[in-house]
């Protein structure tokens, strides 16, 4: 096993801990006050890895791992939304420089397995990578929700719910995102 330096693996978690304190951008530009951090979305993410039913064949340690690192570039470029008006090449551009950065200070062996984890998510092509996608969608939508309940202003981030209709694809994600916006048709009336 490679030995990691030190003072590379410092750098590399004094990097990593700007998403402690980076707001997501999206709240932000819809005048959320004190909107979730990058780091609370990832986590939220990884704790919903946990609903993989126990008979199911997607590798839930994977799945977990993809939600740890899907966001770990944002610590370097920030959150780029669509309102940024950054093309989606320019941006996967940024986010694969700044990734293949922060992996540089933990060297070949685990900087490559965090590279690689960060390129499955963004390929889409496992059943893990997608499983993670879904969980991303619905925890912006559930996030969503949570806002419009604490503001009392049911249905002012509609637009977050409308760009993830349709394109959630595990059945029981599916049926939880169904339930929240029927739970939140219900709070509109």
């Amino acid at each position: 096993m490679e030995s990691l330096n030190v003072n590379d693996v410092l750098q590399f978690l004094k990097i990593a801990h700007n998403l402690k304190h980076s707001a997501r951008k999206g709240w932000e530009y819809r005048g959320i006050k004190n909107p979730e951090s990058i780091a609370s979305h990832m986590y939220n993410m990884a704790l919903m890895t946990f609903l993989l039913g126990d008979n199911s064949t997607v590798d839930r340690l994977l799945c977990l791992q993809l939600a740890i690192v899907h966001d770990l570039a944002e610590s370097i470029v920030g959150d780029i939304t669509p309102q940024d008006n950054i093309s989606a090449d320019v941006k996967h551009k940024m986010e694969d420089e700044a990734m293949k950065e922060l992996t540089s200070y933990l060297g070949g062996g685990v900087g490559n397995k965090i590279y690689e984890l960060y390129k499955e998510y963004e390929l889409k092509e496992s059943a893990e990578a997608k499983f993670v996608k879904d969980l991303d969608l619905f925890d912006m939508i559930f996030t969503a929700s949570e806002y419009e309940i604490k503001e009392n202003t049911i249905g002012r981030l509609q637009e977050f719910f409308d760009s993830t209709r349709g394109r959630i694809n595990n059945p029981f994600i599916k049926q939880l995102a169904t339930t929240l916006e029927d739970k939140r048709a219900l709070n509109r009336e």
